[in-house]
């Protein structure tokens, strides 16, 4: 049987949803390197107007490791921790480098900005607002924020401007 060397690398942990936190501090006391990426962004609260940190990637983490079974067992068994993303095969590490790029970007005071790119003609949905819980037909974006969606009801069609960040995509069903 031929041996394999096992290396350390960087892979992506899915956690519990609004548990990154706490899979991040359980990883870290188990002595696993761990990266938790956060960004500041205003609250969307209406009776706040602060900058709060919030995960650049909800739901999702990244540590390092080697896939000993014991490691990964162990990683695994960490309260709000999923599963490691990969394939068939097992999970698949990210590049090193990609990891080293999310540092700098978090640590650096410029804006991130996240999300979905939403083309022309897709489904969304809107979830804040006074028009949440309705669906419509993204047709652009508008600048500074703002985007334009068709929004049929009654037999009738009509445009509404709204944040884009009070839009999501909505998922094909097949």
């Amino acid at each position: 049987m031929k041996e394999s060397k096992l290396v350390y690398s960087w892979y992506s942990l899915h956690t519990r949803s609004r548990f990154e936190n706490v899979v991040y501090d359980r990883l870290s006391k188990k002595s696993f390197e761990s990266f938790l990426p956060k960004i500041k962004v205003k609250s969307k609260r209406r009776d706040r107007n602060a900058m709060i940190n919030v995960p650049l990637f909800p739901g999702y983490i990244f540590v390092r490791t080697d896939l000993r079974p014991v490691e990964h067992l162990e990683i695994l068994k960490t309260i709000g921790a999923v599963r490691l993303l990969g394939n068939r095969k097992g999970p698949v590490s990210v590049p090193e480098e990609n990891i080293d790029s999310l540092k700098i970007m978090v640590n650096c005071d410029a804006t991130v900005v996240t999300g979905n790119i939403i083309k022309k003609g897709e489904k969304v949905i809107v979830v804040y607002g006074p028009f949440a819980g309705l669906t419509g037909i993204f047709v652009r974006y508008k600048g500074q924020g703002r985007v334009v969606v068709n929004i049929d009801t009654l037999g009738q069609s009509a445009s509404v401007e709204i944040n884009q960040e009070d839009i999501e995509k909505l998922p094909e069903i097949l």
